[in-house]
């Protein structure tokens, strides 16, 4: 292999960096999101390359009060050339990676890093001009207060919680960057000892596996309850006895966490919004605490002598045997999901 060659699998990861790359134009690169007791499921602000989207109105109604200003995507010009600097990497990591020159792909990483670190401090900028140019006739003003949503992380406004981080997109251009990174390591550590740090084959068994672990992280779903330190969203008691356990996500990938059925029932009836934006109700399995069960799977007992810790009657199984076997010691009627809730 020449000296000024990458090896083959460096030129196959670039390539494919590539491509995973111009995927960023479809996905939100990044989402703020806002929590408040009277948006229990919250609202969200999704950033794409070419647009804003999500609860853009709302938020913009809120940022009404306090003075801030209206929030459209027409008032940045970064929403127009972003999409064309996206493929402008991608196409230059493809061509990269298709000739193979060490000086290229070197080239073409920096020149990337540079433009992340450029793209994160616009972002900063543009957060906080909206955070500290504030309306001096707004409705509400706090001296000494500003609104600048965090770069990344968690941040209390008022009475909101705040939270910004990257969404699909922004995790493919980390995953990408991370890439790179690697392989120009490589390729360096390889031109100067004149062998490579990991071989082939592990490089090429990592090339694999890339793709399910990127969009593995971002899926969504049930997490274990932890009785004594969890609390129930609706009656606030901490939860002690997981065989009544339930749990809400949403559509958005908000958990909420209850210590009775009824109470995940009542908390729906309450809040509208999260019964809308329902994806999936999950309920401890009665007969065996270790397993969640989804709503349109669960075989339900409604029995007056078993009584929840809020005084619910339900009790949930994940097989008609063991909820027989539980009811020849509690004698009561079998409901199904749409019969125990009734909005």
């Amino acid at each position: 292999m020449k000296i000024n060659q990458a090896s083959s699998s460096g030129r196959i990861l670039f390539i494919l960096s590539g491509i995973f790359l111009f995927s960023i134009v479809f996905f939100p690169i990044w989402q703020i999101q806002l929590s408040a007791p009277q948006y229990p499921e919250g609202l969200v602000m999704l950033i794409y390359a070419n647009k804003i989207a999500g609860n853009v109105d709302i938020i913009n109604g809120l940022n009404h009060y306090i003075g801030m200003k209206t929030i459209h995507a027409g008032d940045f010009y970064e929403f127009t050339i972003l999409p064309y600097i996206i493929c402008f990497f991608s196409l230059l990591f493809i061509i990269a990676g298709a000739l193979g020159k060490r000086k290229l792909i070197s080239g073409s990483f920096i020149l990337f890093v540079c433009f992340g670190a450029v793209a994160m401090a616009d972002f900063w900028k543009w957060e906080y001009n909206y955070g500290h140019n504030l309306n001096p006739d707004a409705a509400i003003i706090v001296p000494g207060m500003s609104y600048q949503p965090p770069l990344i992380g968690f941040k209390q406004l008022l009475n909101f919680g705040a939270y910004s981080i990257p969404d699909i997109g922004g995790w493919i251009f980390v995953v990408v960057g991370i890439v790179l990174m690697f392989v120009v390591g490589r390729e360096w550590y390889t031109a100067k000892r004149g062998k490579p740090l990991i071989s082939q084959t592990a490089v090429s068994f990592s090339c694999i596996f890339l793709i399910p672990l990127l969009f593995n992280s971002c899926s969504n779903g049930p997490v274990p309850l932890k009785p004594g330190i969890d609390k129930c969203e609706f009656c606030k008691m901490t939860i002690s006895d997981i065989r009544y356990g339930a749990e809400i996500i949403t559509r958005k990938g908000k958990i909420f966490k209850f210590d009775d059925p009824q109470c995940a029932i009542s908390f729906l009836n309450a809040h509208p919004d999260v019964s809308q934006s329902l994806q999936e109700i999950y309920f401890i399995g009665f007969a065996d605490p270790h397993v969640l069960i989804p709503s349109t799977s669960a075989f339900i007992l409604n029995c007056e002598t078993l009584r929840a810790p809020m005084g619910g009657t339900y009790a949930i199984f994940n097989s008609m045997d063991a909820l027989n076997k539980v009811k020849q010691k509690f004698p009561g009627s079998v409901v199904n999901w749409n019969e125990m809730f009734k909005p």
